[in-house]
Order: C-alpha cells, then sequence, then structure tokens
C-alpha cells in the first residue's frame, strides 16, 4: 500500500497505485469498483469458489455474460471461501496490503466471516472501507431485503412518475437507477476519503445506501413535497411525427421564436396563451398540440433536423442499439470493447474527457480465479506449496 500523502510523479491515472479489494456482486458495487478500475485503480474481485452468480447473467454467448462484462471488464478475479477460518485469514492479509475494501453484503454478513471494519482497521488503521446496502448499516430498516426496485418504490420515485405520467399504475421498474447512483456516490466518498487520508493519514468507515441515493435524483420532487405547487407542474411529453415520436423542449424565449419561425407560426407570437413564458408554461399542453400539427406531416428524422438547426430542443427517440453507432458517441469513443471467453463485448467508458483524453475501461474481463496465484503470491507471500494446501482444503481453486 502507498505511504499516505506519497506522490506517484508516474501516474497517468488518477487511481494508479491504489489497491481495491472487492467484495461487491449484482450491480452498485461492481459499477462503483468498474469506474475504479477505468481510473487506473487495481481492483481484486474476491468471488466464491463457485464464482460470481452474476456470471450467468442474461444476455450471455456461449456461457459467458455480457451483462457481468460491462460491470467487470479491467478488473483481477480471485476465488476464496470466506466461510472458512483459512479463507478469512487470507482475505484479512489481502486487505492489510489494499487501500480500499468495499462490499455490498447485507448488514452484518461481513463481521460475521471476520471481515468486519474493526478487523481490517486493526491490521491497516489507514484502510478506507466503503460498505453499501439498502439502508444503511444500523436502525430499523438495516437488516431489511432491497434491490434496486424495491428502492424505486420505497423512495417515491415510482409515484411520482406515476403522476406525472397521469397513470393508474405505478411505473414498470427495468433500469437499476439505485444501483448506478449508489455506485456513483461510492466512488465520489471513497476519493473523498482518499483525499482525507493522504493529508491526514487516517482511514475510514464508509456507509453508502441505495435509499438515500434515489433522494438525490429528485431536487424537485423533494421541494415540492415541502411547499407544493398551486399549479400543475409542467411535463414534457412525447409528440407525435409520421413516423415515431419526438421531445421537444421550449423553456427560453429563444426556443420559443425559433419555434415559430420553423412552424412558420408568427401568430403564435401574440397568441395570449403563449406570448409570455409563464402563460407558455401553463399552456405547454396547448402548444404541443400546435407543434405535433407540423411534426405529424413529417419524418421524425426530418422535425429533428429542422427543429435542431433552427436552435429548438429536439430529438426523436431513439433506441440503445441504434446509439450504439450513434457519430456524437463514436466520434468521442464512448465505447470501448473488451473481451472475454465468448468474444467482444462494447461497453461504455466514463462519460468525461480530461485535457481531451477519457479514462478507459480495462480490455479483459477475468476469467474466475484467473489471478488467484498471482494476487495471493504479491499481496498474501503465499507460495505455490501453501497454494496447493490452501487448494486442497477447499478454500480456493488453482
Amino acid at each position: 500500500m502507498d505511504t499516505p500523502g506519497q506522490e506517484e510523479a508516474t501516474m497517468t491515472r488518477p487511481m494508479e497505485g491504489v489497491t481495491v479489494l472487492d467484495f461487491t456482486f449484482m450491480m452498485a458495487g461492481p459499477y462503483c469498483t468498474r469506474m475504479m478500475a477505468d481510473l487506473g485503480a487495481r481492483v481484486i474481485k474476491v468471488e466464491p469458489l463457485e464464482g460470481d452468480h452474476m456470471r450467468t447473467g442474461v444476455p450471455r454467448r456461449d456461457g459467458h455474460s455480457a451483462y457481468f462484462a460491462h460491470l467487470n471488464a479491467g478488473k483481477q478475479s480471485i476465488l476464496l471461501d470466506l466461510k472458512q477460518p483459512q479463507g478469512r485469514d487470507t482475505a484479512l492479509a489481502l486487505a492489510a496490503k489494499a487501500d480500499v475494501v468495499i462490499e455490498n453484503f447485507r448488514p452484518g454478513v461481513m463481521d460475521r466471516l471476520g471481515l468486519s471494519y474493526a478487523a481490517v482497521a486493526a491490521r491497516s488503521p489507514g484502510i478506507i472501507y466503503c460498505s453499501i446496502s439498502g439502508y444503511g448499516q444500523e436502525g430499523a430498516y438495516a437488516q431489511r431485503p432491497s434491490f434496486a426496485p424495491v428502492v424505486h418504490a420505497a423512495s417515491g420515485m415510482d409515484l411520482a412518475v406515476m403522476q406525472h405520467q397521469q397513470s393508474d399504475l405505478p411505473p414498470t421498474t427495468s433500469i437499476f437507477t439505485a444501483d448506478v447512483l449508489a455506485g456513483m456516490y461510492s466512488l465520489i466518498a471513497i476519493q473523498s476519503a482518499l483525499a482525507v487520508r493522504a493529508r491526514t493519514g487516517r482511514g475510514q468507515r464508509l456507509d453508502v445506501t441505495l435509499f438515500e441515493s434515489m433522494f438525490n435524483l429528485m431536487p424537485f420532487e423533494v421541494q415540492e413535497a415541502q411547499f407544493p405547487l398551486s399549479s400543475t407542474r409542467a411535463m414534457y411529453k412525447p409528440i407525435r411525427a409520421r413516423d415515431g415520436f419526438l421531445m421537444v423542449v421550449i423553456i427560453t424565449p429563444g426556443n420559443f421564436e425559433s419555434l415559430c419561425e420553423v412552424l412558420q407560426r408568427p401568430d403564435l407570437r401574440s397568441d395570449p396563451r403563449f406570448a409570455q413564458s409563464p402563460s407558455r408554461a401553463i399552456h405547454r399542453a396547448e402548444l404541443m398540440q400546435e407543434v405535433e400539427r407540423w411534426t405529424l406531416q413529417r419524418s421524425s428524422e426530418e422535425c429533428e433536423e429542422l427543429l435542431s438547426r433552427a436552435g429548438v430542443p429536439c430529438t426523436r427517440y431513439r433506441t440503445v442499439r441504434e446509439n450504439l453507432s450513434h457519430p456524437v458517441l463514436t466520434s468521442r469513443e464512448s465505447f470501448a470493447d473488451v473481451e472475454d471467453g465468448a468474444g467482444i463485448v462494447r461497453v461504455p467508458n466514463l462519460p468525461y474527457r480530461v485535457d481531451g483524453t477519457r479514462p478507459r475501461v480495462g480490455r479483459s474481463v477475468p476469467e474466475p480465479g484467473e489471478h488467484t496465484a498471482e494476487v495471493l503470491r504479491e499481496l498474501a507471500g503465499v507460495d505455490a506449496q501453501r497454494l496447493r494446501q490452501l487448494a486442497e482444503a477447499g478454500v480456493t481453486r488453482p
């Protein structure tokens, strides 16, 4: 482990030199550690002897999960049976050489395994120990089972969407927003803790929840819950084109002026419903009906081109598949190819550049236990004979 505050002149990525012991599974934790690997950290994924359950996740090709590849590219994989004392002791030896330990078991599991923050910090006081859970490590809800769809419903987001859509049923959940948010906030917390340690040498215990993450997604809803509006909030709904749907958003006076020009409707400017921004917000649905009369006569692609060129925020509705070859994403190298045992999988890079370059995902996806011998030798001092003994005891697989 690097000495706190030590500067590495050779670093080219912000987390190079950081070693992460990754006990996570499913999505929130692996999403966080995938980003850490992209940023240059050495991420050591600790899997049970049978391998991470998500290796069976769909979509699969030739027995390999593309979903798993998306979340775990660029990491190293070791196999350990943490329920055995020798497995626990080996994990503790690895943790003593790590900068960050991250886990997303239900609260209490790591304690029962003998891998609690206290146990790890006793060997490594500078450790950054991050736990991700549904509702936190303590409190009345700590032991409640929770996956992202449960947290979406509990947080109020689903009912807010239902209200916005004026539907009689909450929306179907298929995108795991809470997991992604918790993964991102975990990365922020870890990087903040590493910055503190660089100044003070002190490690920290981090407690990140999916539940709290959701409220940071809803600034308007949180405030409106305290200070209800006397009128209905403007909704942004799709409008129809000849062959699909469009999202057109008119907010500023400039947007409205440009819209009138494209539609060749100068009369809209003098219509008292639309002449001023406050009245346009109240009568947005009626304005969109006027826009839809124009869009229904054209293809969605033509509408998008004409409106966007004029300065009206607009897009046709695209599929994810279409966007894999979107010219903006292609030119920005937003996706990268990674390789597992079944071939190539395309995954997104982190969505930013620094001085013209961007963090990049690691090229390969580890096979189960691919790096067990290497990691145990380098970080835990396990030689070939000891590795055989651990394998014979069912603690690991070579």
